[in-house]
């Protein structure tokens, strides 16, 4: 690909941020204090990440990093809760946003880094499936990268 390809994908990648409403789905997500209820899947999310905590308005603190054994054990002891699979993980992306890209006002503070999923990695035992906020995508890495958390349970 040329320079002039490659900067005019830049430019309409800016021209279609600028454009798109961030968040895309308004609605989609009611917050009930400490929890956001998902209207689409039902399921119920922990509104900040893991070494996070709602201060009754905001996520304050930062997300911490676990490795993917961690991510697991830490989901095991929190009674009620669990590690999302990739699916149900992508399912609260919202590529009309960026930077994260999330709904900032359901999951305020999101950090732009990878979550684990619960999700092996088909071709490989070593590897599992994460999410990045940064930029909305999706992939396998090595369970020993430090990733952030964010649990999730089946709604009433």
């Amino acid at each position: 690909m040329n320079v002039k390809a490659v900067l005019g994908v830049l430019v309409m990648a800016c021209v279609w941020s600028a454009q798109a409403a961030c968040p895309t789905d308004l609605g989609r997500f009611a917050a009930n204090g400490a929890e956001v209820t998902d209207s689409k899947t039902g399921l119920v999310w922990a509104r900040c990440s893991v070494g996070q905590v709602w201060d009754g308005s905001t996520c304050t603190g930062s997300a911490s990093s676990h490795t993917h054994e961690q991510a697991l054990s830490l989901a095991q002891s929190a009674i009620g809760w669990r590690l999302p699979n990739v699916k149900e993980l992508s399912s609260i992306v919202d590529k009309g946003c960026m930077d994260p890209a999330i709904d900032s006002a359901a999951f305020p503070n999101t950090p732009s880094r990878a979550y684990w999923s619960s999700t092996p990695s088909a071709g490989n035992v070593f590897n599992a499936w994460y999410v990045i906020f940064l930029v909305a995508s999706s992939g396998p890495a090595f369970r020993d990268g430090p990733f952030a958390v964010r649990l999730v349970r089946v709604g009433p």
